[in-house]
């Protein structure tokens, strides 16, 4: 089983806690993880864009000329896409560019991106997070104890001055874990979970 040091709130190290095997050392696969992240992105796109073709464009009613001996070639609509001001030919349309992944291709990747945090040396396991203050000048103080400036945070449980002490800061961000996705643990350098946490992730992804 994977080991890593367990710290208190104050960055000091207080133990080792053993982490499964299973979910924490597992093998990397960084196909699922890719595809994973692709899907996240995918998922968050609205769809909305949208160009007008030229039965939507106003006017171009009526034939430009005549269709033979003017010398020109022959136009039916002053709407048609070779015209200036005229329909979009091909282009984008609202749609949606979601797509689903099976359910055991995401335990794969969650178990794969976790265990990169593992291997890299990138995850901080902290005893508690509980604090007194939700003020983000206090919550920073905590973070440059860990030396941390970009980091995902996961609590087991909703801590609302953990989620307002943290919302203000760049390049942090607090989650739940049932919440947790494989694209903001990639995103993030370091991975910041509290041992009650820890203990929820196993339970839940097993």
């Amino acid at each position: 089983m994977p080991k890593t040091t367990l710290y208190d709130i104050n960055a000091q190290k207080v133990g080792e806690i053993e982490l499964s095997d299973g979910i924490f050392g597992a093998n990397i696969n960084s196909e699922a993880i890719h595809t994973l992240v692709v899907n996240y992105l995918a998922n968050q796109r609205q769809g909305t864009q949208s160009t007008k073709t030229r039965t939507e464009v106003r006017g171009g009613g009526r034939k430009p000329w005549r269709q033979k001996g003017t010398g020109r070639a022959r136009q039916g609509s002053i709407r048609s896409p070779q015209w200036t001001g005229g329909g979009v030919a091909l282009g984008p349309k609202p749609r949606s560019y979601r797509f689903s992944v099976n359910k055991k291709l995401r335990r794969v990747a969650l178990k794969s991106a976790l265990s990169s945090k593992v291997d890299t040396g990138s995850i901080i396991v902290v005893d508690d997070l509980t604090l007194d203050t939700f003020k983000t000048k206090d919550f920073a103080k905590i973070l440059s104890k860990f030396e941390v400036s970009d980091a995902l945070i996961v609590t087991a449980d909703k801590n609302e001055n953990v989620v307002r002490g943290s919302r203000n800061i760049p390049n942090i961000k607090s989650t739940l874990v049932t919440t947790l996705n494989v694209y903001d643990i990639v995103k993030y350098d370091k991975f910041i979970v509290t041992k009650d946490a820890v203990a929820k992730i196993e339970e839940v992804y097993a």
